[in-house]
């Protein structure tokens, strides 16, 4: 599992890293797969998805939880109290589900390996760690910065901006 602590302990994304890359109703098809695999803790669940994204992306329990208590409700899993803790599973029903949305299911997984591709992790990292060396010094100096040298800094970044945004729609 990916664990750069530099990285790990800067938070460059807003929500701290807890940005949803599913689409609204697609981790519960993730959380029945994982299900699937073995009988999991609402906190195994969270740990799973963040070891499945290399760190990129860690679910809130306010997430995990009410999609659990969800897939319950529909009949695709069963809660088990064990050790004063809820411990799920997957029923035969939430099986024939997947089983009936593997296309669907299928478009999720391949989804998430595109967007948590390991291949980039050591340069995103790296790209995330000097985007907050960038933040840092502006925070730092940019209050004391000359009005005509504000507006200089300003274009070039926003000139990397838009180069970069051009890069990524290539």
């Amino acid at each position: 599992m990916f664990r750069d602590r530099a990285f790990k302990h800067e938070r460059f994304f807003s929500g701290s890293g807890r940005e949803s890359p599913f689409g609204k109703g697609d981790l519960k098809y993730v959380i029945l797969d994982l299900l699937k695999e073995k009988p999991r803790y609402g906190y195994d669940i969270i740990r799973a998805l963040e070891e499945r994204s290399h760190g990129f992306y860690t679910p809130s329990p306010g997430v995990v939880y009410p999609t659990l208590q969800m897939l319950e409700e529909m009949g695709y899993a069963n809660a088990a109290e064990r050790d004063g803790k809820k411990i799920y599973t997957i029923t035969e029903e939430g099986i024939k589900f997947l089983d009936e949305q593997k296309d669907f299911t299928d478009k999720v997984k391949s989804h998430m390996k595109r967007q948590w591709n390991p291949e980039n992790i050591g340069s995103f990292a790296q790209m995330m760690g000097e985007f907050a060396e960038l933040a840092r010094m502006m925070g730092h100096r940019a209050r004391r910065v000359a009005p005509d040298k504000m507006k200089r800094i300003r274009e070039v970044i926003s000139s990397a901006s838009e180069e970069i945004k051009a890069i990524l729609e290539e």
